[in-house]
């Protein structure tokens, strides 16, 4: 698939990887819809893209809010005139103990990081199918698949995120509407606080650029993937994982208590 001309909602389109990924579909000639919370880095990714003659338009919105979801579907199609790929990358992340996370905070990341992406996929939806074309891209994680001490919220979010866009996928059979979805490992980016990365520095974990992933994001869309996992060890860990997850649980107890020295 080319991405010249090709309608593209965005949202996170500010964030770590977000912002990267804004530029690199831009680059490849897309026209973008970026939807982001923060209305100063919505600001400045809008005016990077447009100094680079790329096109966006920007829409500032709460994902935390499903009463979002219709408004920025709208005006996509009324700027836009039609949509052809939907990415859900938003989201958030808390590394803490789950006893600490107070009830808020838990509905917050489970709106944000799945009803939200759930209700734009439906929103998007009848249009992709009308059209017989499109591709909904749903950016997870390598959480969505093992699931890691201290991020219990998170990985149940991503898991979610993981099913759905398998399920949905196949229930688009004939369709020629395509789901991909996507799993990076841990990024360089302010998704994390410092504790989270004194966890992974002390645990040795491996940390992407969030430019690199960009890149392979835009390469998985262009190829029509149906999954990608960015990463090879962390890929084998999470098929390890669902195989023999008693092994997994075992090889995760030094992490899991070196984890414990930053909360």
């Amino acid at each position: 698939m080319k991405l010249t001309n090709k309608r593209i909602i965005l949202t996170g389109a500010a964030g770590g990887i977000g912002q990267p990924l804004a530029l690199a579909l831009a680059a490849q000639g897309a026209r973008l819809v970026l939807v982001e919370n923060n209305q100063q880095k919505l600001d400045e990714i809008y005016q990077k893209i447009t100094d680079r003659n790329g096109f966006a338009v920007p829409i500032q919105a709460d994902l935390s809010n499903t009463d979002e979801v219709q408004s920025i579907v709208q005006r996509t199609y009324k700027i836009l005139g039609g949509l052809d790929i939907l990415i859900n990358n938003a989201g958030i992340m808390d590394f803490t103990y789950f006893e600490r996370q107070d009830t808020v905070r838990i509905e917050q990341m489970i709106t944000t990081n799945v009803t939200t992406p759930l209700l734009l996929a439906r929103a998007v939806l009848p249009h992709f199918l009308a059209q017989g074309s499109g591709r909904i891209v749903n950016i997870g994680s390598a959480f969505g698949a093992i699931g890691f001490p201290h991020h219990a919220t998170y990985c149940a979010s991503k898991f979610a995120l993981r099913g759905f866009s398998e399920a949905l996928r196949r229930e688009l059979l004939d369709s020629g509407v395509g789901v991909t979805y996507i799993a990076p490992r841990a990024t360089r980016t302010a998704l994390n606080n410092n504790a989270t990365n004194q966890m992974l520095a002390a645990t040795g974990a491996n940390m992407d650029d969030p430019e690199h992933v960009a890149g392979l994001i835009v390469k998985a869309i262009v190829q029509g993937r149906k999954e990608y996992a960015i990463g090879a060890p962390e890929s084998f860990f999470a098929r390890l994982n669902g195989i023999l997850p008693r092994l997994v649980d075992l090889g995760l107890q030094k992490q899991t208590r070196i984890g414990r020295q930053f909360l």
